[in-house]
């Protein structure tokens, strides 16, 4: 989307009233932040720290963020960079969970980010945001990590799962705008290695939420496939929509990828039909700086309501 665009769009939805107080919980219910594709610039990394600072006000039960934690090109993939995103994650007064963009690993293999070899720094990135069972930020939050290998593939300890008041969460390593497919026959293979552990992790949550019969569930990922073809994204979607069709209850699908905010129903049955109950919501990106807030309300037949919160334009 063209920046001026993405401005007119960003004055609606302030003029909209989207960065007005959160309504109170009702009983029972509890709300979580999503924010993702940020920051991309020196100039967004205050609107960044300060967003944080604000929804540290918020009764939130936890942040995720959806990846891209620097922009795509011309920005080196720096240990530097790394710990100083690690730092501002921790002042988070709230867990957040974090999964990886493409752009702080796939794309660290352009020139000018550095010509890095992308599999090294997504050891990097496990080793700075992903050694521990903990959630990042001050508050705790015991998450579950994918720590099994199949023979010629890695573990995956940055795919997590944890549940929260009858809801299961899991998010999966999943960058877009390719998966690391079609550059060479080594990235292909780790894509299809990776591939593989995301959508068992997908039906170990699923398992999970029909076995302790809970409420929802909620997965979240750095890429929007509904933008490309590989074929990890047509598998994505097609699992995510018979995984809805199974479990008969709200299944909520957060990305980031395209930083264009939307909530809206966009999956298919293999009869082309829409299922109704898998959801899918896209938090704001570059030069955006904002967040969504989710509510979730046991109670209520839909689960899930949300309400953007945009705080900045930057570039």
């Amino acid at each position: 989307m063209r920046r001026a665009a993405v401005a007119a769009l960003a004055l609606a939805t302030l003029l909209a009233g989207c960065a007005g107080v959160p309504p109170p919980l009702a009983p029972g219910a509890y709300a979580f932040g999503v924010m993702g594709d940020t920051p991309y610039s020196d100039t967004q990394e205050p609107h960044f720290v300060a967003m944080i600072a604000r929804m540290n006000a918020q009764p939130l039960a936890f942040v995720i963020h959806v990846g891209d934690i620097k922009a795509g090109s011309h920005s080196p993939c720096s240990d530097e960079l790394y710990a100083r995103r690690r730092a501002q994650f921790d002042a988070s007064t709230h867990p957040l969970v974090y999964t990886p963009g493409d752009n702080e690993w796939t794309d660290c293999r352009r020139a000018s980010n550095g010509s890095g070899d992308p599999l090294e720094r997504l050891a990097k990135l496990r080793e700075v945001f992903f050694a521990g069972r903990k959630s990042l930020g001050a508050g705790v939050l015991d998450t579950a990590g994918e720590d099994d290998a199949a023979p010629g593939c890695t573990a995956y300890p940055e795919n997590r799962m944890w549940s929260h008041a009858g809801v299961y969460f899991a998010t999966v390593n999943m960058p877009g705008p390719d998966d690391n497919e079609g550059v060479d026959a080594a990235s292909d293979a780790e894509a299809r290695c990776r591939d593989a552990a995301n959508a068992a992790w997908i039906e170990r949550a699923a398992e999970r939420v029909e076995r302790e019969d809970a409420r929802a569930l909620v997965i979240a990922t750095q890429a929007d496939p509904w933008v490309s073809k590989a074929p990890g994204f047509v598998a994505l979607l097609a699992q995510v929509a018979a995984v809805a069709g199974r479990l008969r209850r709200p299944v909520l699908f957060v990305h980031g990828d395209t930083h264009v905010y939307r909530y809206d129903t966009p999956f298919r049955d293999a009869a082309g039909a829409t299922v109704p109950n898998a959801i899918r919501l896209e938090t704001y990106g570059s030069p955006l700086v904002g967040w969504v807030r989710v509510t979730v309300d046991p109670a209520d037949p839909r689960v899930f309501s949300v309400q953007p919160m945009l705080l900045a334009i930057s570039g």
